[in-house]
């Protein structure tokens, strides 16, 4: 026999090294992309959830104040809060709801938190908005 008969007997040993390797690592990418896909999607729904609470309560509030100071007398008093519930009004309106990958949204929330902010001011009030299921609220 010569040498190169002798190495190709063991050729299917030597590379089973490779192959179960490949095999695994292939399987190990689709299983981690899979669950990198679920687990993502529930930390989108959490984080999805929250931001919705949050953009929901400014809206609700900002509407119950509205409405609230339009039916006052001192509507001189009145206009600059007004204005400024207006003015949050038409972020909430503005606000991408049904746009994942809108890429300013943090932005947009940290301008609509600042705009609450010196609502609650002018206002002289201090709310907080509660988290939904703290408020016993399920979706």
């Amino acid at each position: 026999m010569d040498s190169h008969g002798d190495s190709d007997m063991f050729d299917p040993i030597v590379l089973a090294e490779d192959r179960f390797r490949g095999k695994g690592y292939q399987e190990g990418f689709t299983e981690g992309g899979h669950l990198g896909e679920t687990e993502g999607r529930r930390y989108g729904l959490a984080n999805g959830a929250k931001i919705g609470s949050e953009v929901s309560f400014y809206k609700g509030f900002a509407f119950t104040w509205k409405c609230l100071l339009q039916k006052n007398q001192d509507a001189q008093k009145n206009s600059k809060r007004l204005k400024v519930l207006n003015t949050l009004l038409e972020m909430v309106q503005r606000f991408p709801y049904e746009d994942p990958t809108y890429d300013k949204l943090q932005e947009d929330l940290e301008k609509m938190r600042a705009k609450f902010k010196q609502i609650c001011s002018l206002l002289n009030v201090q709310p907080a908005c509660q988290n939904a299921t703290a408020a016993g609220m399920s979706f």
